[in-house]
């Protein structure tokens, strides 16, 4: 991974006004997730307690985020039907929420026809770009900060149309 990119918490500490983030991918292999996955695979329950030992860190990141009065979203485009890690993310998003992240949902064939980046991003104040590089079965192969104002834009028109056409997470229903 770059080491010059900054951790997301400290670029969402920095943010002053908006903090967006669009996920394409149908798989994420990220490591810490790794024992809360099998034990919702064992249990069909996920821990959506925001101030959990698991989930505190970034509810803290968030909320302090949306206290400075910066909006935090993310939407994700995902195929239908689910694959088993978006099931996954669903039924976590509820701590996300809590926290105060606004959270929707697009249907990846209702992003046929929309222009995206290659890959997931975050994007800072309209302005600043953090992109996720990964391999093939989802493990995060590093990430890239940009701060070119086409890129940004590209980055924003995106989210945008993506947020425009998505569900929010209290009435999407996984398929």
């Amino acid at each position: 991974m770059n080491s010059n990119v900054p951790p997301i918490a400290d670029l969402i500490a920095s943010a002053t006004r908006s903090a967006v983030h669009l996920e394409m991918r149908d798989v994420y292999a990220v490591a810490p997730e790794n024992e809360q996955l099998a034990a919702w695979r064992a249990s069909g329950r996920r821990n959506t307690d925001p101030d959990s030992a698991y989930w505190q860190g970034w509810s803290r990141i968030v909320r302090r985020a949306v206290a400075r009065g910066v909006t935090v979203r993310r939407a994700r485009i995902v195929s239908e039907p689910a694959s088993e890690y978006v099931r996954f993310e669903h039924a976590g998003t509820p701590a996300n929420l809590a926290a105060g992240e606004d959270v929707r949902w697009l249907p990846r064939r209702q992003a046929a026809a929309l222009a995206l980046p290659g890959t997931d991003f975050w994007l800072f104040d309209h302005r600043l770009v953090r992109f996720g590089h990964f391999s093939g079965d989802g493990a995060v192969t590093g990430h890239e900060l940009v701060d070119e104002p086409a890129v940004a834009e590209l980055c924003s028109t995106a989210f945008e149309s993506v947020w425009e056409r998505a569900v929010p997470h209290h009435a999407y229903a996984l398929h």
